[in-house]
């Protein structure tokens, strides 16, 4: 059974650049893969090892400058290589960057349908930069999929899919049928860093970038700005207890909690 899985790279959010104004430098600020996708990739190839077929690895360069971050799309694209997919194919277009998930869903979905057009495709249950969740619901819309979101344990058997899905309060057991689009949580596994051979193997795999026309697609009408994207500013307190006594200073530091609103008594 052949597996696709969306990939994204996406602002890394422990290297944010900003400019003096407090507007994120998007242009600076690198790009990395999305923690929850790496974990997709890791579940399809645990899938492919019980069923066999082959890995699609699927994604768009939804930030730019192009030049500048296609090559930060490449390294994204070898990791997902490394961790176990077969063969990957991008998007990189000028026309959609920026691009929101409502036009990352439709574009995605004729790469889909172009190359490989696998039956069961996996994604992480959000971006780490957007974190919106909803990339796997509108692409199953675009490819008349069934969905399911927020699976933290996947079960094969037959045409049939039995998942169980991580709630805020619960744990939800669901079973459907293939083709499938699921969106995977950080508890479905554990990924580990490729070995350098799996790095090195990755290099030789088929990974293919395409542009619009090729797709067969005209310009969305969608490109979006993301020109006022700013870093949330904390100021701090920089409150000093002082006193003679650790009990002393325990007890101011308690009624300042309490004062705060962070312990209640």
């Amino acid at each position: 059974m052949d597996i696709g899985v969306l990939v994204k790279a996406s602002l890394d959010g422990n290297m944010i650049r900003a400019d003096p104004d407090g507007r994120i430098n998007i242009e600076n600020t690198p790009l990395l893969i999305s923690e929850y996708d790496r974990n997709a990739v890791v579940e399809a190839a645990r899938i492919k090892s019980e069923v066999g077929g082959k890995i699609y690895v699927y994604t768009l360069l939804t930030w730019g400058p192009t030049k500048k971050k296609k090559k930060e799309l490449e390294n994204v694209v070898r990791e997902a290589l490394a961790l176990g997919g077969d063969e990957a194919y991008a998007v990189v277009d000028d026309r959609v960057i920026p691009c929101d998930v409502t036009s990352t869903a439709y574009i995605l979905s004729n790469l889909i349908k172009k190359f490989g057009n696998p039956e069961l495709i996996l994604a992480g249950e959000a971006s780490m930069d957007m974190l919106s969740s909803q990339m796997p619901i509108r692409l199953a819309r675009h490819l008349g999929y069934n969905v399911v979101t927020f699976a933290r344990k996947i079960e094969l058997s037959d045409n049939k899919i039995r998942v169980t899905r991580d709630l805020e309060d619960k744990l939800e057991v669901v079973e459907t049928s293939l083709p499938a689009v699921i969106s995977v949580t950080g508890e479905i596994n554990r990924p580990k860093l490729p070995t350098l051979l799996q790095i090195r193997k990755a290099f030789a795999k088929p990974f293919k970038v395409v542009g619009l026309d090729e797709l067969e697609l005209e310009d969305t009408g969608r490109k979006i700005s993301y020109s006022d994207l700013r870093l949330i500013t904390i100021t701090r307190k920089n409150v000093i207890i002082e006193a003679d006594k650790l009990e002393d200073i325990a007890d101011i530091l308690i009624d300042k909690l309490i004062e705060e609103g962070v312990v209640r008594v």
